[in-house]
């Protein structure tokens, strides 16, 4: 098989895992590049405060996603662009969260995504003192991009895994997290509350 994921970045509003308010992809096939985009998100409503120290990581304040699409109708252009791909993220967890939290916010159904933590991943194949993306991609050869700009993350985090997949000989997304010794996780969806019957019902 040959190693085809697509890579993601989320960017937030505030301390709110649903505050979801950029997003990056980047879609490689073969071990190649061969596809990006990205775009502002205006967050669910009663998580789209903007915190002070977010803006300072990201730059992005409640005027500038002022017009962009709300969650429901990114989460349908996000699943077109990955389509069944196998997720992959700096700090997975973190970014799995965002589309499960922002989807449990929306009443979406959230994709049970598969994803791979490239983070896992860079402290299994580089000997580093840092494993913050910038340092991780300079290690894989990819330099000087505007980190927090979600595009530009997703796009080192994608250069990260056909690197590594380059040290450990892998061939496939699976086969590089099983090289590397790290798992390949799953979005964990709760299951739908069972509809019980109505007791008058039930009795009569």
């Amino acid at each position: 098989m040959p190693l085809d994921f697509t890579a993601i970045d989320f960017e937030t509003a505030n301390s709110s895992n649903a505050s979801a308010c950029a997003v990056g992809l980047t879609r490689v096939r073969d071990g190649r590049v061969v596809d990006k985009a990205g775009w502002l998100i205006q967050p669910p409503p009663g998580h789209d405060v903007f915190f002070e120290i977010n803006t300072g990581i990201h730059g992005l304040r409640a005027e500038d996603v002022a017009g962009a699409k709300r969650w429901t109708e990114q989460l349908d252009d996000i699943t077109a662009f990955a389509g069944t791909d196998v997720m992959v993220a700096h700090n997975a967890g973190f970014d799995m969260m965002v589309l499960r939290r922002a989807c449990e916010a929306t009443g979406d159904e959230c994709p049970p995504y598969r994803y791979v933590c490239s983070l896992q991943v860079a402290r299994k194949t580089y000997e580093l003192d840092s494993y913050r993306l910038p340092s991780v991609a300079a290690a894989a050869g990819f330099l000087e991009f505007p980190h927090h700009d979600p595009i530009a993350d997703a796009l080192a985090c994608a250069h990260i895994m056909i690197d590594a997949a380059r040290i450990v000989g892998a061939t496939d997304i699976e086969s590089l997290a099983t090289l590397a010794g790290v798992r390949v996780g799953q979005i964990r969806v709760p299951a739908p509350e069972p509809i019980l019957p109505d007791f008058a019902t039930a009795v009569a």
